[in-house]
């Protein structure tokens, strides 16, 4: 029996990385690969399939017969022009609908990367809908829950921002000052250890900040 699995996001920073560890992976014989436009993947393991996201059903059908779910999908402001509730339908929506489909799939493992200081009750808008997002995931009683908390990410993007660009290479100096939780990571780190979590069964939410991540990659 094949044991597929599906990734939403592939195109991102650890979206990508994720796909570099799968493609020698052998315990994973198809990984389907769900974008909104056609991506170019150069190995025999990866299915593009092209949905639109915003038609639930595509949602569904898409993942009917996986393992587990990746979803490492997102926007910033600035791409949707500061828009907040365009923001939201991808940010907040998506990875709900995503879950809520696995739910009805019969999918029981379901890996998302979330932020650090994720929190409902945060003040600021991007940290307070991540722990809004977390919350509706957990809320659909998904049976295996692993929500991977990264702080800044180092790592190389397809596309250019000036600021993190910035950040990647004053953080890691400075990184030393941070408590464990906010220090930055590699993407690359992050996709091996969820990966690796994919193939646990923990039959609970667990949430993995920096030390757990690390933690993960040094066992």
């Amino acid at each position: 029996m094949k044991k597929e699995i599906a990734l939403f996001g592939g195109t991102g920073l650890i979206g990508s990385d994720i796909l570099d560890v799968l493609k020698d992976d052998k315990d994973y014989s198809l990984i389907r690969v769900i974008t909104r436009r056609a991506v170019e993947l150069n190995n025999k393991k990866f299915s593009n399939i092209i949905i639109d996201f915003n038609n639930y059903k595509s949602i569904k059908d898409s993942i009917k017969g996986c393992r587990a779910v990746f979803v490492s999908i997102g926007t910033t402001q600035s791409k949707v022009k500061w828009d907040l509730k365009e923001y939201k339908k991808i940010d907040y929506k998506i990875p709900i609908d995503i879950a809520k489909a696995c739910i009805e799939n019969n999918i029981n493992k379901y890996l998302i990367v979330s932020s650090a200081g994720a929190n409902i009750n945060a003040k600021g808008f991007y940290l307070s809908l991540k722990g809004e997002i977390e919350k509706n995931i957990i809320s659909t009683g998904i049976k295996n829950i692993y929500i991977f908390r990264p702080s800044l990410l180092i790592g190389k993007r397809s596309e250019y921002r000036f600021g993190e660009k910035i950040a990647q290479v004053i953080m890691p100096i400075f990184s030393f000052l941070l408590p464990d939780n906010f220090k930055p990571i590699k993407s690359m780190y992050v996709a091996k250890s969820m990966v690796t979590e994919s193939k646990k069964t923990i039959n609970k939410t667990n949430f993995y900040h920096f030390t757990e991540i690390m933690n993960i990659l040094n066992d």
